[in-house]
């Protein structure tokens, strides 16, 4: 399946944000061909112990299904050899630290000029303008300084960083999104644009419920770990075994939990008795749920409540989820040809058919102030 066969893009991408966007067009058909400095290359080829070819798994990762050059950027035949890869390019995505690509004659107006069919998508930390716009950032500082942190943790502990990649992989993602908008006005209009994306917008998005209730209701946010602020209960608890979350939406389905945890009385009880009541009386609700629930195994009561319609599932590890046989029929864990290691797959199909990894990450190529032969656009 590739959805973008005949779509040339052009990475400068370091690290995560940038390089997981051109993973994305990869994966759907796309050629990207990454560009890397001289010197090492992209820093992720260090970032961790040696995984495969002398470089770490994080940039295996990133940069699967992609060609690499290597091409000084400071120097003025690098600047053309890059010119000359984007006569032809749809898509240029960069995730240059603030300010390098103008200093390098590489900004949006300068490229866009040259290149008027180009979609030119420029990655930032804080954003494309305002007082900190060539401040430089990385994925925990954004969580702390757009408020992601601060809503995370135990409602008595101290704020804690998410720990997946959720704004520098969110970024990517939204990056995308602009570039194949960006695709679509084009062919309307026969002009490419310039896309800009930033951490600091997509950590604020991700806010972006907890924002709306104080900006419109005064409401300051709480922790509330793994329950909900408008839901009970809809959060875990141990089980004899293991933990489980259970989810009760509404009243209906509390009814239901009440019946498989043998009280049937709590629907009738006026604390309890709608999802505004529990929410007042959790106090005193919460314990109850958590007293019954710790003597029970965790994978039969699982399967009560499944039986009975009421949402659940363990708070699996990652041994766990890679058992659960849901995750193979979704052939999300997929192996890279040519190698022998296996990675997570794009989580979007086409009818019916998830993109297949293509091919593994680029070796480092040797600097070349020549374009490279341009490769068939067929996917």
């Amino acid at each position: 399946m590739s959805v973008l066969a005949g779509i040339k893009v052009v990475e400068l991408g370091q690290v995560l944000a940038g390089p997981f966007a051109g993973a994305i067009f990869a994966d759907l058909g796309a050629d990207v061909v990454k560009v890397e400095k001289p010197d090492g290359g992209d820093d992720a080829r260090q970032m961790g112990p040696a995984f495969r070819h002398g470089d770490a798994l994080n940039f295996h990762e990133f940069n699967r299904g992609k060609r690499s050059v290597t091409l000084d950027l400071k120097s003025p035949a690098g600047v053309e050899a890059l010119h000359a890869l984007l006569r032809d390019a749809d898509i240029l995505v960069h995730n240059l630290r603030p300010g390098v690509a103008e200093a390098l004659g590489l900004g949006p107006a300068e490229v866009t000029a040259r290149h008027p069919r180009l979609i030119y998508c420029a990655m930032g930390a804080f954003g494309h303008k305002g007082p900190l716009a060539q401040r430089p950032g990385y994925e925990p500082l954004f969580q702390a300084f757009a408020g992601l942190s601060s809503i995370t943790g135990e409602p008595d502990g101290p704020p804690v960083r998410m720990g997946a990649s959720v704004v520098d992989q969110g970024t990517g993602m939204w990056t995308v999104i602009g570039a194949l908008a960006a695709l679509q006005q084009r062919a309307r209009t026969g002009r490419g644009c310039v896309v800009n994306t930033s951490l600091f917008e997509t950590a604020l998005l991700w806010a972006g419920q907890k924002i709306s209730a104080y900006v419109n209701m005064g409401k300051l946010p709480e922790r509330h770990a793994s329950g909900h602020p408008n839901f009970v209960p809809y959060q875990a608890f141990d089980c004899a075994d293991g933990p489980l979350l259970v989810c009760c939406g509404n009243d209906r389905l509390f009814r239901k939990l009440a019946d498989v945890l043998g009280r049937p009385d709590w629907p009738a009880d006026p604390r309890f008795a709608t999802n505004r009541a529990r929410l007042a009386n959790q106090a005193a609700l919460l314990p109850e749920i958590a007293a019954l629930l710790r003597a029970r195994p965790r994978a039969a009561l699982a399967e009560a409540l499944v039986a009975a319609g009421v949402p659940c599932a363990p708070v699996n590890t990652i041994p766990e989820v890679l058992a659960e046989p849901q995750t193979a029929a979704m052939e999300m864990l997929q192996p890279v040809p040519g190698e022998d290691f296996s990675l997570v797959a794009m989580p979007l199909s086409f009818d019916g058919a998830r993109p297949r990894i293509r091919h593994g990450a680029p070796r480092l190529a040797p600097i070349t102030s020549d374009v490279i032969d341009p490769a068939p656009r067929d996917g």
